[in-house]
């Protein structure tokens, strides 16, 4: 009898997940109260992304000349944008079809004006780089619009969505991220969020702390394209699943049931 409760009380005690292994954005530099007030400055104010080879740029031009527009849009890609909707789940990556795509030297290939070289460079810089370039070609007055086709990123690991994600902005924060692979698994190690980042000739693995709000001043703050956000588990998921205390106490007395057929079995009684 003495076993089944030493039993009983492990499964119980395991289960347990204490709050600050949970909530985001605690303060766990200290013990002091938290100033929900408290201004919390980027890691980097004027945070622009710079383009990198294989991104996906979305490219367009204004002018009152139709025949010039046609000259510069490829078949099909007019079609990919009105058709695709606002999708942002990864259903279809409309910018894949209509954008440009950065080649392995940073280059990309647009109709008479040939390859551009537009790596690293911010987007208003690409912009002013294509302008220059079409301006070289043409006397009429065209306007060019780029920007980044989307923030392509992957989720693996404790999320409820796991795979390739798309977010149809510019710039979006790692919670944004978080918030469209859907809420991260209870069970998930919200400490150790490792982002795996694409740099300039290679890669690194970061870890995150989703629990310290001074990610907020971190330089993972934002999320880039082609980011990988890998979220392990808890050791708890290696004795069940223990999400609440209704499945924890289901396991407790399924282990407590067995051992008492076994005792009786052993005793006798059965």
């Amino acid at each position: 009898m003495r076993l089944i409760l030493v039993v009983l009380s492990a499964v119980l005690v395991s289960s347990c997940i204490s709050n600050k292994r949970i909530n985001y954005l605690q303060n766990l530099k200290g013990n002091e109260s938290i100033d929900l007030d408290e201004f919390i400055p980027y890691a980097e104010v004027d945070y622009e992304y710079i383009l990198q080879p294989h991104d996906i740029v979305d490219i367009d031009f204004a002018t009152p000349n139709e025949e010039l527009l046609r000259a510069f849009e490829y078949q099909g890609a007019m079609a990919a944008r009105g058709g695709a909707g606002g999708a942002g789940g990864g259903a279809m990556d409309i910018f894949y079809f209509s954008g440009y795509s950065l080649d392995k030297d940073g280059f990309v290939r647009m109709p008479v004006l040939g390859q551009i070289k537009l790596s690293g460079l911010t987007e208003e810089m690409a912009r002013n780089k294509v302008q220059e370039a079409i301006s070289i070609y043409f006397k009429e007055d065209v306007e060019v619009r780029l920007r980044i086709g989307g923030i392509r990123y992957t989720t693996l690991g404790e999320f409820n969505s796991v795979g390739p994600k798309i977010i149809l902005k510019n710039r979006a924060t790692i919670f944004d991220a978080i918030s469209m692979a859907g809420e991260s698994n209870i069970l998930a190690r919200k400490n150790e969020l490792f982002l795996i980042r694409q740099y300039d000739g290679g890669t690194k693995i970061h870890q995150i702390n989703l629990n310290d709000r001074q990610l907020l001043a971190s330089p993972f703050y934002f999320i880039q394209p082609n980011d990988i956000l890998y979220l392990q588990p808890m050791q708890i998921r290696q004795i069940g699943s223990g999400e609440n205390f209704s499945a924890s106490l289901q396991l407790g007395i399924s282990i407590i049931t067995a051992m008492m057929f076994i005792y009786g079995i052993s005793s006798g009684i059965f």
